[in-house]
């Protein structure tokens, strides 16, 4: 039983990754399109605010870096499963929506509707970007190499 929730932690986490990483417009389109229902108790928020972020080089002292601003929501479910969402920037819907696919999530009769109309394409669109970010900075790859000239 322990490993099976250990499994369902590290889902739910990558899951929450994704949404998070995603743009809000695609969390919507993709909502709308999956026909996810968006009916949710609001527990807390969506509200914004600021986090501190702190550093570590070389395996010192944390220091303080900056701040961020961080958009979270809480709902509940008619069915009673919470959702949380912490998510960069400003975004309230996208807060939101990602609770509520948070809640979603963990009711087991939802789970793959959630993971097939909303976290896979999200993800899937997630490695494309990054992809072509990766192929854009390797074109611009310079190698630096040094040529020895005789026997000096």
């Amino acid at each position: 039983m322990r490993g099976q929730e250990a499994r369902d932690q590290a889902e739910r986490k990558a899951a929450m990754a994704t949404l998070t990483q995603s743009s809000g417009d695609d969390i919507v389109r993709l909502w709308n399109e999956a026909g996810l229902p968006s009916d949710a108790e609001l527990l807390r928020g969506p509200e914004t605010g600021l986090v501190t972020l702190r550093g570590r080089i070389g395996g010192g002292a944390p220091f303080n870096v900056g701040e961020a601003t961080v958009t979270r929501a809480t709902v509940r479910l008619p069915t009673g499963q919470v959702g949380h969402c912490y998510a960069l920037g400003r975004d309230k819907q996208k807060a939101k929506l990602a609770a509520i696919a948070d809640a979603l999530w963990q009711d087991p009769a939802r789970r793959n509707e959630v993971e097939t109309g909303l976290i896979a394409p999200l993800r899937s669109a997630l490695t494309l970007a990054h992809e072509k970010r990766r192929a854009e900075t390797a074109a611009t790859k310079v190698d630096f190499f040094t040529m020895v000239r005789g026997e000096d």
